[in-house]
């Protein structure tokens, strides 16, 4: 579990009135004579409900802040190494292939945008959009190799359809395709991951007290001061049952958030290992040079099996340049040398990071189940240990009721908090579909797969993101990466959660009345 940072309960418990003889108008302390009036037991209710609502705030502080820290530093990695590697392929191809680059710098840099829209959240699928980058580069490599021809666009579009036959780039392309499909996939899904982690932590924190759960935590809090005993801390074991009682639904979270959380930390396996994004986009300037090479090196034989196939185009009136594009293109690419590469603001390179969060994410496991527990062991809240000089709720003494265990159902008894168990949250039921939903799409993307989401705007929140949808639209994918298009989603963070969370909801409330309609048959 990721511990809580010290929490400080400021209760002014002293102070409080003079003390006179039992008051039967006391709804909460009721005992055999108080320091209270009903005013001022109103008052610590309001004022047991803030300091609650506190604690389990700062408690979950340090889980929400790693998750919007690492989010924001994943995120900004991944986006600077594409600025970086756009930067280093253009900067690198204008010194070695010059004016003929620069004439059709357009396809690289459309290659570039898609990749950035693809981890951004757009619509694209990524082994149609490289397919179409290599379609396009060996269309205007032919146009420059054989210049003195005519090269109509019809010409061109026979040309396309012998790429596979042809392969004019060697086996680079294939190779490319399946390590930037599965490195990009890997990112995008595990910077996704983060941020449902994020919203999911936001929006469990902040706890709704019940009426029972109020009375509970202000009879442990308040009651002995208005008994006069304002030194006295509550048992521990008190402490945990009026929490286990609070928090139940919480605690219910635990399963799918370690489900999700594993999923997480295989993920964080092919970021560091075969599919690490920064192994696969330092070096894409000279795979695609060695591309461009190979197909220059067999112009001749490319030239002739093209124009058997399509025919010999016209002549286009223009000689080839004195210097011809052999020459232009014979010219050997030098990469960067590792001291030249460039460097991202994030200042790290993505094996660091992974293993940071790596350490996150493991402190994180159990971390709801285990909340009353980290919150009961600070010091201004319950005694350390269980002692005979503690407040039980009814006066100091040992606390005798066994301690429950974690969950809703596990509540029916518990000696301190009323819990209606028959009615889960709603809100925790939303958060349990959305960890599902990105659970699943995590160990896709672990296994190299896109998942298929289906375009949910028109039937969901209306919030014109498509990064959520109902688990019913998730499909197991076929053998290849990326066959069915992939979801067209907002980057905003916000947008994104808010559209995976009310299908989330969506789902919840379908579930019950599917099941209902089963028994009815």
């Amino acid at each position: 579990m990721m511990l809580p940072r010290s929490v400080s309960l400021r209760l002014s418990r002293a102070k409080i009135v003079s003390c006179s003889s039992v008051c039967d108008h006391l709804q909460v302390c009721v005992q055999e004579w108080t320091c209270c009036t009903q005013e001022v037991e109103e008052k610590l209710s309001e004022r047991s409900k803030h300091e609650f609502e506190k604690l389990v705030d700062e408690a979950s502080e340090d889980l929400r802040n790693t998750f919007v820290s690492r989010h924001k530093r994943f995120d900004e990695f991944f986006l600077e190494l594409l600025e970086n590697t756009e930067r280093s392929l253009n900067e690198m191809f204008v010194r070695t292939y010059g004016k003929p680059y620069m004439q059709n710098a357009e396809v690289f840099q459309g290659l570039f945008s898609e990749l950035k829209r693809y981890y951004t959240g757009g619509n694209v699928n990524l082994e149609e959009m490289l397919n179409d980058f290599w379609t396009r580069l060996l269309e205007r490599m032919f146009q420059l190799l054989n210049s003195q021809y005519l090269i109509t666009e019809e010409y061109l579009e026979c040309i396309s359809k012998y790429m596979d036959q042809l392969k004019p780039f060697g086996d680079v392309p294939k190779k490319l395709k399946s390590q930037v499909t599965r490195a990009f996939i890997a990112a995008r899904t595990f910077v996704q991951g983060l941020m449902v982690g994020r919203e999911v932590a936001n929006r469990v924190s902040k706890v709704s007290m019940s009426v029972a759960c109020v009375k509970a935590v202000t009879k442990m809090l308040y009651c002995p001061s208005c008994g006069g005993l304002t030194a006295v801390k509550p048992c521990r074991s008190y402490c945990l049952n009026v929490l286990k009682g609070c928090l139940a639904n919480q605690a219910d979270l635990d399963p799918e958030w370690t489900h999700y959380i594993d999923a997480m930390l295989l993920v964080t396996e092919r970021l560091e290992g075969p599919f690490n994004i920064e192994s696969v986009m330092e070096p894409i300037d000279v795979k695609i040079s060695e591309a461009i090479m190979n197909m220059q090196d067999k112009s001749v034989q490319l030239s002739y099996q093209v124009f058997q196939g399509c025919g010999q185009p016209k002549p286009s009136g223009m000689s080839r340049s004195a210097r011809g594009v052999s020459d232009v293109f014979s010219a050997r690419f030098r990469p960067y040398s590792p001291e030249e590469l460039p460097t991202t603001a994030a200042g790290t390179s993505l094996d660091r990071l992974v293993i940071d969060i790596k350490e996150k994410l493991k402190l994180s496991k159990n971390f709801w189940s285990s909340l009353p527990e980290g919150i009961c062991q600070e010091e201004h809240v319950a005694v350390e240990t269980e002692e005979e000089a503690c407040w039980n709720g009814q006066e100091v003494g040992r606390y005798v009721p066994e301690v429950l265990k974690d969950g809703l159902t596990q509540q029916v008894n518990n000696p301190e908090v009323s819990v209606d168990i028959t009615r889960p949250d709603s809100l925790i039921r939303q958060q349990v579909m959305a960890l599902k939903v990105m659970t699943n799409k995590l160990k896709n993307a672990y296994n190299g797969n896109d998942i298929y989401f289906q375009d949910s705007s028109d039937e969901s929140s209306g919030s014109g993101s498509g990064s959520g949808c109902m688990e019913s639209c998730v499909t197991e994918p076929d053998g290849s990466i990326t066959e069915s298009p992939v979801l067209e989603a907002d980057r905003s963070a916000e947008h994104s959660s808010v559209a995976l969370l009310h299908q989330a909801s969506a789902l919840s409330l379908i579930l019950p009345f599917l099941t209902l309609i089963h028994h009815c048959r």
